[in-house]
């Protein structure tokens, strides 16, 4: 009964492995949204958003498994980074529909000056 124990227990630990697994899938999420939808702005902000929370998971993680603070402290860095580039992206996004009335990427071009 022991050793059945645990096993399970053993098999139901989060390590590291798993958390740069689900960075990696994240991380691969965002680039596949990058790439396949050029055509909506909204996308693609969202696609950089889910790659920088991708980062914060791999920093987390591995500050955790190196017990330093380090990568914790990067992580509210980027939070704050990735809080202002989405509110000052929205905020062009809405200025740019007001104007023209479309949100397309390959209308954006015509901002050229």
């Amino acid at each position: 009964m022991w050793i059945a124990t645990r096993e399970l227990k053993s098999m139901t630990e989060i390590g590291l492995q798993h958390y740069l697994t689900l960075g990696a899938i994240i991380f691969t999420i965002g680039v596949i949204g990058i790439f396949l939808n050029r055509k909506n702005l909204i996308v693609i902000l969202m696609s950089i958003e889910l790659l920088l929370l991708a980062v914060n998971i791999n920093l987390v993680s591995f500050s955790i498994f190196l017990n330093d603070l380090s990568g914790q402290i990067f992580t509210f860095f980027i939070l704050t980074v990735a809080a202002a580039e989405a509110a000052i992206g929205l905020a062009i996004i809405v200025i740019y529909y007001r104007n023209s009335g479309t949100i397309r990427v390959e209308n954006i071009d015509s901002l050229k000056g």
